[in-house]
């Protein structure tokens, strides 16, 4: 369940999680029952095991995983696919997000990034390196990748605090600013088959055309998921990441901006270290009684999957090098998933991270935060947590 009360968070670097033990009986917020699974070897099972599944969720006689509609819980989002329909849709979109393809968009990632700290240069300060930094830098990403219009740019916000509402937004509400997300989804993916180019929009088009057969309601969902997940990640790893860098890290930022490679191995770490929200848990349906860490689940279980307390399972991650942010990871982290379901904008989301945090401490190797952490105000009411506000000098 998802924590809004602005008066209980902590950052999120902060949040404690139960020392990971075997799966136990717990329930979904709506109260019916659910099994909670926290080891590591034990949540890349449920994610990577076939038994386990999304598209049974959303079944009928399911119990519902949110009190309101949202862009996560709609069946025909790829994520919610299984079998031969998930692969499918995943082809459409695989080659576009390999790391060879996204290594082609360094360069134009950099000098995004490069204008963006002239332009924080050129601000009085303290200058607020959200507004200036971290929500512009993978909102002009996004859009460059898919083609999109200044307009666009602007209801991404808009889109995404619903898409990922936490409940927070009436199910009325939420409704209409869907329908208007999908409208322009719709809309998108028109346009790109009557004038196809070289952005990502298109390249779905083409592929979708090779695949055959997929249903226009997923790729609209398949679209608008890019439209708002491919921003709204990087902008909360990167505000989230800063707050902890600089405000607890400081003696860490010089080596980020002198050493490219070190600052790799600590966006690796950050990534890993710090959740994107309060959410404990991605959940999964049990197809057939599977065994799981000596703990028979039974068919037709809801099983949560609590990604950070396996992300700090000691068994895997050693407490010794828990702080270190410059030491390789010692096992893949399972911050962006695992198996089928592994996200195909994890590569994308580490670059921009990467050369955001190595650039913008190359620029400005005294950056300092203009307020104590302690003081933050969130962004809340979306999925994802992160700054609203962060005051900066140098």
């Amino acid at each position: 369940m998802t924590t809004t009360d602005p008066s209980t968070l902590v950052p999120l670097h902060r949040l404690h999680f139960e020392e990971p033990g075997p799966p136990r009986l717990g329930e979904l917020p709506g109260g019916a029952p659910a099994w909670l699974v926290s080891r590591y070897a034990d949540v890349r099972q449920v994610l990577s095991d076939p038994r386990f599944g999304r598209s049974r969720l959303y079944a009928a006689d399911a119990p519902a995983l949110s009190d309101v509609p949202d862009l996560v819980n709609n069946p025909d989002l790829m994520f919610n696919q299984d079998g031969p329909d998930h692969l499918r849709l995943r082809r459409t979109l695989r080659r576009a997000f390999t790391p060879r393809a996204v290594a082609r968009w360094r360069p134009w990632i950099a000098a995004i990034v490069e204008q963006l700290l002239d332009r924080l240069e050129d601000r009085p300060q303290p200058a607020d390196v959200v507004e200036e930094f971290t929500l512009p830098l993978p909102v002009a990403v996004i859009s460059r990748l898919m083609g999109l219009d200044e307009s666009a740019r602007d209801r991404m916000r808009h889109w995404s605090e619903h898409a990922f509402s936490d409940g927070s937004h009436s199910g009325e509400e939420v409704e209409s600013v869907l329908k208007e997300f999908s409208a322009f989804g719709a809309e998108l993916l028109t346009e790109r088959r009557r004038a196809p180019g070289d952005d990502l929009i298109s390249s779905l088009v083409r592929a979708a055309d090779e695949e055959g057969g997929l249903p226009e309601a997923q790729l609209v969902s398949l679209v608008c998921g890019l439209v708002v997940g491919g921003h709204d990640s990087t902008m909360t790893m990167l505000g989230n990441a800063l707050l902890y860098l600089l405000g607890e890290r400081p003696e860490s930022w010089p080596r980020i901006g002198a050493d490219e490679e070190a600052a790799g191995r600590a966006a690796d770490r950050l990534i890993h270290l710090v959740p994107l929200g309060d959410d404990r848990g991605t959940a999964r349906h049990a197809a057939v009684d599977t065994e799981v860490g000596g703990v028979v689940i039974p068919a037709g279980a809801v099983v949560l999957a609590d990604c950070g307390a396996a992300n700090g399972d000691p068994a895997v991650f050693p407490r010794h090098t828990r702080d270190d942010l410059f030491a390789p990871l010692e096992a893949p982290t399972l911050s962006f998933g695992a198996g089928a379901h592994y996200c195909l904008g994890a590569w994308l989301a580490r670059t921009e991270l990467q050369i955001a945090l190595h650039r913008l401490s190359a620029r400005f190797p005294g950056l300092r935060l203009a307020e104590p952490a302690d003081a933050v105000l969130w962004r809340t009411g979306t999925t994802s947590r992160s700054p609203r506000r962060l005051g900066v000098r140098w």
